[in-house]
């Protein structure tokens, strides 16, 4: 299941991104969104964990968690499929 994590502190790193969700199960894949020209963080990013059990474990226990001084919010990222129109 990939997971949206927004409202992330611009200081927050994705190693502690990795790590605060590794303690609810396996992470696949962890990757912050970082602004082209600066190279600093935009505030989100993605995690994957393909264990569906553990991913609901991971947005029940984080989403409103306060991390670096801000109030994260976490949920199921919408594939590219749900949101494009035919």
């Amino acid at each position: 299941m990939k997971l949206l994590i927004r409202n992330l502190s611009r200081t927050t790193t994705e190693q502690e991104i990795r790590t605060m969700f590794e303690s609810h199960g396996t992470v696949q894949s962890c990757s912050l969104v970082l602004d082209k020209e600066t190279g600093s963080s935009k505030g989100f990013g993605f995690v994957e964990m393909p264990d569906q059990t553990e991913a609901e474990a991971a947005i029940t226990n984080l989403n409103g968690k306060n991390v670096n001084g801000n109030k994260i919010r976490v949920k199921e990222a919408e594939s590219k499929a749900d949101t494009q129109t035919s």
